[in-house]
């Protein structure tokens, strides 16, 4: 199982480093989920992570928790492929049916592909899609055949310390993991982890665990500490 941690600026990107994740994933947590950083800063990102891919080390940038705004989200997965993320991120947060999924992800995989190859698309769902209101990650099976995405992701649409799991069960994490996997697609869980959701972790087996605030002590508005992403990894691999 891969690491991503996500920082949010240039010295946490140095403290995930060091700790030897597997993804760097850049990210505003000022602005959601999974809220846009500045292209500057991802460029500045991805100069350190460029020295670290030899060892396999990749990098990944979110680009917002989208409304249908095909257009607009195509534009920032461009840039964001521009300054050098190889895994471009999308949250289908106001997102409320497979239509309009499928054409906002029909103009990012676009966007992408056609301008810039070998990069990778994540359509990120919620797995508190109910109070939220947003598309059910079950959508997954009529969405990533209908579109070349390449990453199927949950994550928590609102940031109160609930995890992933107290929204969906391990089983129907697992279906939402197995569902992916058959139409050849990686697969991320994300959402206020915490340490101890681990061994359950484990037993979903999705490809890649995503982490912020597990990696800051527990809460996500401090800085990430390179020795909890080491022990994390240590843990995961």
């Amino acid at each position: 199982m891969k690491l991503l941690v996500s920082p949010k600026d240039v010295e946490e990107a140095k403290a995930v480093i060091s700790g030897n994740a597997d993804i760097v994933d850049v990210k505003n947590p000022k602005e959601g989920s999974l809220g846009a950083n500045f292209p500057w800063v991802i460029r500045s990102i991805n100069e350190l992570v460029e020295k670290e891919r030899g060892n396999g080390m990749k990098m990944s940038a979110a680009i917002g928790d989208f409304d249908y705004k095909p257009g607009t989200a195509s534009l920032a997965a461009l840039g964001t492929a521009f300054a050098g993320a190889e895994y471009i991120k999308v949250g289908l947060l106001k997102i409320k049916t497979k239509e309009e999924a499928v054409d906002l992800l029909t103009g990012v995989v676009k966007a992408v592909k056609d301008f810039v190859p070998n990069k990778k698309i994540v359509s990120a769902f919620y797995s508190d899609y109910k109070r939220i209101n947003s598309i059910s990650p079950f959508e997954i099976s009529v969405i990533g055949e209908a579109v070349d995405i390449d990453v199927a992701m949950v994550d928590t649409g609102i940031k109160d310390g609930k995890t992933t799991l107290e929204f969906m069960t391990e089983e129907e994490l697992k279906t939402f993991v197995s569902e992916s996997k058959a139409l050849g697609l990686e697969t991320a869980l994300a959402g206020s982890l915490k340490f101890d959701d681990i061994p359950a972790i484990k037993r979903i087996k999705p490809d890649i665990i995503g982490v912020r605030g597990m990696v800051c002590g527990g809460n996500r508005e401090n800085q990430v500490k390179g020795d909890l992403v080491r022990d994390l990894r240590g843990m995961v691999a």
